[in-house]
């Protein structure tokens, strides 16, 4: 089999975001596709408006971590998704860049953060359709 694809989803603080795209990929690709998320600037924790939202899809990102973006990571990945960071994600030839315009959810009550993560989940989607046809094709 090809090597597993991998894909980066980067935002500002990674405590939203980046972390409902992982949680939802992580979840619907199982560990077909390697999955992971980081921020230009951190936060000290995932906003717990955006867990409580994940929860009501039965997915559980309570326990992630918000994690710094570094070169490293974006060299390991396949396709990097940005969601709002701009100019501070690093660019690396030969990867796939796509750019997510989403609202962040920091500071939004559960009502627009449902809205936010709907997006996702449909985004999230279309992009693992996206990499299994790739993936069939390969």
């Amino acid at each position: 089999m090809a090597n597993t694809p991998s894909v980066l989803f980067v935002c500002v603080h990674n405590a939203g975001r980046s972390q409902m795209a992982a949680g939802y990929l992580s979840h619907l690709a199982g560990d077909t596709v390697e999955v992971r998320s980081a921020g230009s600037v951190p936060a000290d924790s995932i906003n717990p408006i955006v867990v409580e939202a994940m929860l009501e899809e039965g997915i559980d990102i309570s326990n992630q971590k918000p994690k710094i973006l570094t070169p490293t990571a974006v060299q390991a990945s396949d396709v990097v998704i940005t969601m709002g960071c701009g100019d501070a994600c690093p660019f690396f030839a030969g990867k796939r860049y796509l750019d997510w315009q989403l609202s962040d959810p920091a500071g939004e009550g559960i009502d627009a953060v449902r809205v936010i993560r709907d997006e996702i989940r449909h985004s999230v989607e279309s992009l693992l359709a996206e990499i299994r046809l790739q993936s069939s094709m390969a």
